[in-house]
């Protein structure tokens, strides 16, 4: 069983729903005591931006999101935002929140060469 986890979020603004449940299921990962990594890309990269996360809230039952990324980074989890992505929305790592990192595909890739499990949203 790997030990280690992935989960691609790809919505923010267009789907809170979708970034939520990333959230939520990264979670999950982390408090099963897998290394877990969270990719953010397209319109999730917005999931990273500060003061964004706090305009989605789906109600019960699931937590803010911007209380389920707080938990996430706190437990240890990584989360690395697209970089072309963020350059195309007209951003940097100046607009993202603390414990999120800019990197590219490759940084995608080599986490998936380890063998990890990885769900997309």
């Amino acid at each position: 069983m790997a030990n280690r986890f992935c989960v691609t979020i790809s919505h923010c603004r267009t789907d809170g729903d979708k970034a939520t449940l990333g959230f939520v299921v990264a979670n999950a990962a982390q408090g099963s005591e897998k290394e877990t990594m969270i990719f953010l890309s397209t319109d999730g990269v917005y999931c990273a931006v500060n003061g964004e996360a706090e305009k989605i809230d789906e109600g019960a039952p699931f937590a803010p999101l911007k209380e389920l990324i707080t938990k996430f980074v706190n437990a240890g989890g990584k989360i690395y935002v697209c970089t072309p992505c963020l350059k195309k929305r007209g951003l940097s790592e100046a607009d993202l929140i603390e414990g999120a990192v800019p990197a590219g595909g490759a940084a995608l890739v080599e986490w998936l060469s380890a063998d990890p499990a990885c769900v997309a949203y």
